[in-house]
């Protein structure tokens, strides 16, 4: 579903992703991207190709965890256009109630897999 503000759910996400370790901002196909010494860990997205969605989008450890997710929460997580068979997962951004402590540990999490492990042994995320 599209969040009805989503420059707020943009604003959110962004400040969770820039307040991590060495994480910087590129457009990236048009949308906001966010990596951690040159390597993606999430992008926001809204509306992309008319899906009335707007999600973040984060990594995960592979096909087991994206069934997972899927299956235990289907209306928090989802199957992102072009960037699931690469390991990646969505996250509802659009309910008003979003529990975004938990889109903060998303994140993190992403970011610990995109991390080179020289920045994952200086920094405790």
């Amino acid at each position: 579903m599209l969040s009805q503000d989503p420059q707020a759910a943009l604003d959110r996400a962004r400040a969770a992703c820039l307040n991590l370790p060495e994480t910087d901002e590129i457009l990236s196909h048009g949308i906001p991207a966010f990596r951690v010494a040159g390597k993606m860990f999430a992008y926001f997205r809204h509306n992309h190709h008319g899906d009335d969605m707007t999600v973040v989008i984060v990594k995960t450890t592979g096909r087991d965890e994206q069934e997972f997710l899927v299956e235990a929460d289907p209306d928090l997580y989802g199957r992102p256009a072009y960037l699931w068979p690469s390991g990646w997962i969505s996250l509802n951004l659009e309910p008003a109630d979003t529990d975004w402590a938990h889109v903060v540990e998303r994140l993190k999490t992403s970011w610990r897999l995109a991390a080179p492990k020289k920045l994952l042994a200086t920094h405790e995320v």
